[in-house]
């Protein structure tokens, strides 16, 4: 076999040999269920992909994840279907450097060594380079990378192979939607070949202020094309950080993955991670311990939390007619009127914006209504009227 071969050569099988196979119906009952390994992001026989801007978190989500699987255990959430092998190959830093993410990790979640005892494989490209992809004579695959790669993976019965970054693992132009989609496809050859599922680590493009999703795969869009699962990171906005009564200092710490792509499996709601950080306890005389970021899963607070429908009650025979004010600015904002009621000061953070919560709850439930009004200077206000009472009308 050659070292090398031309983009479009990336196959494992021969046109030569090619057949139709027919159809025969089959109990569905006797097809097997698809072979999810991690929540509904990665599957055996398939390549998914991680897309976010750099600095917000893919190497340290993407570590907790691989010792998650190794552990058997859902520390971010996802679940993993039994202890897996996991193979974490991250081409920038050095293997000393991984080496403290996944022992971080493992102090901060309480993993011990014989959790994932021969299950965990770690290396650097600094070490172990990996370029299945080289930008010569119109850009070739490299053959003899693939299938030493797929031998390492059914050597060691391997689930799970991580890739962080992609960009790290070829020299192909990545605005090349040829070159790019035959990139993934050789990936997804080694997952078919192996059985194992393949994780793609992927930058995003500059967004300039826009949210990462499928289409903000840095590179030609094949990418998205070729992949069959995909998420995508962000930081808290500063939107969110107001709504959940977090400090615009602390906001960057906190990052949402969205199902960016789900294509084997319905898109599931966004869940949240947060960047917190672990001491390794390896201070010398010379130099001071590491701290080492961990992902940690996170979940907004309830906006509704400690506030009951005999609050709900109250406020609406309080606020009946009153015509109070919609806007947090008037003097006579409703606001007010609710948290004497729950108990929340209406003038300073977080009381008025779980305040505000309660008001944007009660008003999409349709308890209470926003009506215009005429003041006495005859302008149109908006006020805040109470909708299906809670309770009988007083």
């Amino acid at each position: 076999m050659s070292d090398v071969l031309p983009l479009a050569g990336v196959r494992s099988g021969s046109a030569a040999l090619l057949t139709p196979s027919p159809f025969s119906w089959r109990d569905p009952r006797t097809i097997q269920p698809r072979a999810w390994l991690y929540g509904h992001h990665l599957i055996r026989k398939y390549v998914s992909a991680t897309i976010a801007p750099g600095g917000v978190g893919k190497s340290t989500l993407t570590t907790c994840d691989a010792v998650a699987m190794a552990a058997g255990r859902a520390i971010l959430g996802q679940k993993p279907y039994g202890k897996l092998k996991a193979w974490l190959w991250n081409g920038e830093d050095p293997r000393e450097e991984i080496e403290r993410r996944v022992v971080a990790t493992m102090l901060y979640h309480n993993v011990s060594a014989d959790d994932i005892s021969g299950r965990l494989w770690l290396d650097s490209g600094r070490d172990v380079p990996i370029k299945i992809g080289q930008n010569a004579s119109g850009g070739m695959i490299a053959m003899p990378v693939i299938n030493a790669l797929t031998m390492a993976i059914i050597d060691r019965n391997i689930d799970v192979l991580i890739v962080d970054p992609f960009v790290s693992v070829h020299s192909l132009p990545e605005n090349d939607n040829g070159a790019m989609d035959a990139a993934v496809k050789a990936f997804a050859l080694i997952a078919d070949r192996s059985n194992c599922a393949i994780e793609l680590v992927h930058h995003s493009r500059k967004l300039n202020g826009a949210e990462a999703d499928i289409d903000a795969a840095r590179g030609g869009s094949a990418i998205a094309g070729a992949v069959r699962a995909a998420r995508a990171l962000n930081v808290m906005s500063a939107e969110s950080a107001k709504a959940f009564a977090i400090d615009e200092r602390d906001r960057r710490s906190f990052v949402r993955i969205d199902d960016a792509k789900a294509n084997l499996a319905p898109a599931s709601a966004a869940r949240w991670f947060r960047l917190s950080s672990q001491a390794l306890g390896n201070g010398t005389d010379e130099r001071p311990e590491d701290f080492v970021a961990v992902a940690d899963a996170w979940a907004p607070p309830d906006a509704m939390e400690g506030i009951t429908l005999n609050h709900l009650i109250a406020v609406q025979r309080a606020i009946f007619r009153q015509a109070l004010r919609e806007s947090p600015q008037a003097t006579n904002w409703v606001g007010h009127k609710v948290g004497q009621i729950c108990g929340l000061n209406s003038s300073i953070e977080p009381d008025k914006q779980r305040i505000k919560n309660a008001l944007k709850a009660w008003i999409a439930s349709g308890a209470l209504v926003v009506e215009r009004v005429t003041d006495d200077k005859g302008h149109q206000r908006p006020v805040v009227e109470v909708g299906e009472w809670a309770s009988s009308p007083p």
